[in-house]
């Protein structure tokens, strides 16, 4: 089966190269995905120019009116979008099911814009009146990865679209099947045609939205050496840019730090979505006396079962990467307490699964410790106090997030305040805000202004405009 982009509200059929998308969890091929390049990209911005003009008249109150019968269509879906998400990604159905629940909740914050992004309106002096008013961008593009193919697009369709911009769609090309769903469901909500488009494609696709003159503004979720290549590319030619990029996120652990609980929520952290989420803690920075923790977190790892608990990685290559640098840090001296490498799962032999890894004796510059490794693996960090910690964490060039257990507010609150991270938790070890709070990182994390969800995102997808008004007094 070839997968077609999505133009005009409707399936258009590709022609041009096709790659491979496998069902990680047997490795199979179940689909081939279009290549597609400038020409592709010229066609829906020109659809989509076209469907702006009158999208972004309709009332803001009638735009959110389509997006309630969006989000009653997404739960009435529920269960078969995360089976597509399972088929196609591999994640575990309890995962899928919850990011089809996330990808809900950000619809429904954008069913809230009409109270929040509103006008202002204020008499500035004596008979003179300032109001802000907000008017979309135009045509916008969203480029995402292949680890949540449905919640990562949500943190940019309902808002953008509710906002009154066309949006284009670029999903990882690892992942179609459900930003096809994604798109009938649009349109089956009343999504006027050519308002959403969806065009397949890698690299050629991508550089040709950068280049686009006719659309204003992109974001990007994935790496961090794409991230700074898309910001580059796209702001080389005048466009608005959020570009989001790669982690390696940081969890602090306190001797006092509840031995249970901390373990708990360090495995889900880590193994969760077999490690492949920007807010994975690969790195656990043991302050002093943490054996305990230790002790439990592996005897939790060893008890995980492959395919209830976790799902297998995106793709062979991942798989081949990822116990590639397992084995550069064993080789280094670290200490594989918990070993992932070589995992076969009796009747998916051919699936491409690595197990739950936990690696003791990590030194600060092993590149274990540095570069983020994308699967389930922690590298635990052992140091003698909170200032070598901090002192640690503080020379990783990213900034996505950080986590800290203890049962001490003021050591918390020195984490909190210290740490160099966009996106802090105390006590839990995956700190996702929820709305109306903004997803967003610091430093190589995140390349750009403001967040890419929340309140903060309405001032990626509007430009304002100020009117001061005073009249003769004849008038008034």
């Amino acid at each position: 089966m070839v997968i077609s982009h999505w133009l005009q509200g409707e399936l258009a059929p590709a022609e041009g190269p096709t790659a491979p998308v496998h069902n990680p969890t047997t490795g199979r091929v179940i689909a081939e995905v279009p290549l597609g390049g400038s020409a592709e990209v010229n066609r829906a911005v020109g659809v989509a120019r076209e469907a702006f003009e009158s999208w972004s008249r309709v009332p803001l109150k009638e735009r959110v009116a389509v997006f309630y019968r969006y989000r009653e269509l997404l739960a009435r879906d529920r269960r078969t979008l995360a089976a597509q998400i399972t088929e196609e990604h591999g994640k575990v159905r309890a995962e899928a099911e919850a990011e089809v629940d996330k990808a809900i909740e950000l619809t429904e914050f954008a069913c809230s814009l009409p109270q929040i992004a509103g006008g202002e309106v204020l008499e500035v002096g004596r008979s003179v009146t300032c109001r802000l008013e907000r008017y979309p961008l135009g045509v916008v593009t969203s480029i995402t990865p292949f680890n949540f193919p449905i919640m990562v697009p949500h943190w940019t369709i309902p808002n953008a679209l509710v906002l009154g911009n066309a949006l284009i769609l670029k999903p990882s090309e690892r992942v179609p099947l459900s930003a096809m769903r994604t798109a009938e469901l649009l349109a089956e909500a009343g999504v006027p045609p050519g308002v959403f488009s969806v065009v397949h494609g890698a690299r050629d696709t991508v550089e040709a939205l950068c280049d686009h003159p006719g659309i204003a503004g992109v974001t990007f979720v994935g790496s961090t050496p794409t991230a700074q290549a898309v910001y580059r590319r796209a702001s080389h030619h005048l466009k608005r840019v959020l570009a989001l990029g790669g982690a390696k996120n940081h969890l602090f652990v306190f001797p006092d730090a509840d031995p249970g609980r901390t373990a708990s929520n360090a495995l889900t952290s880590a193994i969760g979505c077999s490690g492949q989420r920007c807010m994975a803690g690969s790195v656990l920075v043991a302050i002093a006396d943490t054996e305990e923790i230790i002790r439990r977190l592996v005897e939790g790892a060893r008890a995980l079962v492959p395919g209830r608990d976790y799902g297998p990685v995106i793709s062979r290559g991942a798989k081949e990467r990822i116990e590639g640098a397992i084995t550069e840090a064993e080789a280094e001296g670290a200490e594989v307490l918990v070993d992932g490498r070589g995992l076969s799962v009796p009747g998916l032999e051919e699936g491409f699964f690595v197990g739950p890894t936990i690696i003791d004796g990590v030194r600060p510059e092993m590149r274990i410790a540095q570069v983020e490794v994308f699967g389930p693996v922690l590298a635990i960090v052992r140091v003698k106090t909170l200032e070598e910690a901090l002192a640690l964490e503080a020379r990783s060039p990213y900034g996505n997030a950080a986590s800290v257990f203890t049962r001490s507010a003021a050591s918390a609150e020195r984490v909190v305040d210290a740490a160099s991270a966009g996106m802090v938790g105390v006590n839990l070890g995956v700190p996702v805000p929820r709305e109306p709070f903004g997803f967003g990182g610091w430093n190589a994390s995140r390349y750009g202004v403001g967040d890419i969800t929340g309140r903060s995102s309405i001032e990626f997808w509007t430009q304002s405009k100020k009117i001061t008004t005073t009249w003769p007094e004849e008038s008034r």
